[in-house]
């Protein structure tokens, strides 16, 4: 089968952040051959992320850690020797190389990145763990690399992409995480996602990353798109949408995807942006609530993730944001219900009392009589006491009109005692 290499093909939505150089714990071994120039190991970073601060899945581990869930990371690989991914990694198989070569491995950090995110374990001093810490993973790996030499998303064969997922769904994993995205509707893909639903299987992928005036900015985004897949945009710490992260009726939730931490291929961490980090938080809450209510089936899970999710800033249902941010907390422990409420029942108003509304009408009318009694009594004292005063200085004037004392021509000095005197009296006066 040839391989198909065209550049409007599906690619990794994914742009690493904070490469440097650095030692790590582990010590990858990829297959002689399969790595090219690898990307280093990093320093561990001991704080807690952001991302981790925001969603607290330890609130929900104590009614599911994901255990039990195998969730499948359709990537780059998985490094599986990786400290907080050692002995969760499943061998899984390498579909962009032939030879039946194992997908535990990884060039660029790119799947170990996604994996950890799912279901990375503790470790000592470092804050960082996955949604899902008792999840097992199964790499599938689809890609070398994910950015080509001059920085630009790297494309992947969709033939590639599709056996990976068929075969993943065969092995029985009930969560399936795509973090890759493109604006062609392929018949491969297609096909693969649809069994892959068929089989009562969560796909999970990334919305995408384009600029606000690329041309496909509002342009669909597959696999995202393709019916029963739950697609996922990028928040950042504030909880605004990543500039990149697309727009469209395809973005169902949003997760952190801005500057989240993730494990890196032969150790340690780095940061890293865009929707293909974001969907692995909603892969690992899948697998939280498969493994919390496994009787569930793939769209009533995808419903619980939808109805529990916090509230984002565009808005439920709006194109940047869909139903909001995922919250693993409320997608395990709440109680939801398939029944739709209960009509309420037709407002009634009670009959009228018409004796009790006759005496308030009687007791408010005598109210209103006494207060204007009053009011005319008081005017009238008002009015006598007026002419008592006034009728006699009248006639005293013969009704005519008064004119005040004139005032006399010197001002008339009051003479005061001598001894308030402090000084000698003005010469005036001596």
């Amino acid at each position: 089968m040839g391989r198909i290499r065209l550049h409007a093909t599906v690619f990794l939505a994914a742009t690493l952040l904070g490469l440097g150089a650095g030692g790590g714990l582990a010590l990858a071994a990829p297959p002689p051959g399969t790595c090219h120039n690898p990307t280093p190991a990093r320093p561990e970073i001991a704080q807690l992320p952001w991302a981790q601060q925001v969603l607290a899945p330890d609130r929900a581990w104590p009614f599911s850690d994901g255990a039990g869930v195998t969730v499948a990371v359709v990537d780059s690989g998985v490094d599986a020797d990786h400290p907080q991914l050692a002995a969760k990694v499943s061998r899984g198989r390498d579909f962009y190389y032939l030879g039946g070569l194992p997908g535990n491995f990884d060039c660029v950090s790119h799947g170990t990145a996604v994996a950890g995110i799912i279901a990375a374990g503790e470790a000592d001093r470092i804050g960082f763990r996955g949604i899902a810490p008792g999840a097992r993973i199964l790499p599938v790996r689809v890609s070398d690399r994910d950015l080509t030499d001059n920085g630009g998303a790297a494309a992947i064969d969709p033939v590639v992409l599709a056996r990976g997922i068929w075969w993943a769904v065969d092995q029985g994993v009930k969560v399936l995480n795509l973090s890759v995205s493109g604006p062609v509707d392929n018949g491969h893909i297609r096909d693969a996602v649809a069994y892959a639903v068929s089989k009562d299987v969560l796909v999970v992928a990334a919305a995408g990353n384009h600029q606000p005036d690329s041309q496909f900015a509002w342009r669909p985004s597959y696999p995202a798109a393709y019916p029963g897949v739950l697609g996922v945009g990028a928040i950042d710490i504030d909880g605004a949408k990543l500039p990149s992260s697309q727009l469209g009726d395809f973005v169902d939730l949003v997760a952190p995807g801005a500057g989240v931490l993730g494990p890196t291929r032969a150790g340690g961490h780095s940061y890293f942006t865009g929707t293909s980090f974001a969907a692995p938080f909603v892969a690992g809450t899948a697998a939280l609530v498969r493994a919390r209510w496994p009787e569930l089936s793939a769209a009533e899970v995808t419903r619980r993730l939808l109805a529990t999710a916090t509230p984002a800033r565009g808005g439920k249902g709006s194109p940047g944001y869909g139903a909001g941010v995922v919250d693993p907390y409320r997608a395990v422990t709440d109680g939801l219900s398939a029944v739709a409420p209960a009509p309420l029942p037709p407002l009634t108003h009670p009959a009228p009392d018409v004796a009790r509304l006759s005496a308030e009408a009687w007791w408010r009318n005598a109210s209103e009589r006494a207060g204007i009694g009053a009011a005319a009594a008081v005017g009238v004292a008002l009015l006598a006491v007026l002419i008592a005063v006034v009728l006699p200085r009248g006639r005293r004037r013969g009704w005519a009109a008064g004119t005040a004392a004139a005032l006399p021509a010197t001002p008339v000095r009051e003479e005061l005692p001598e001894q308030v005197f402090l000084l000698p009296p003005p010469p005036v006066e001596r």
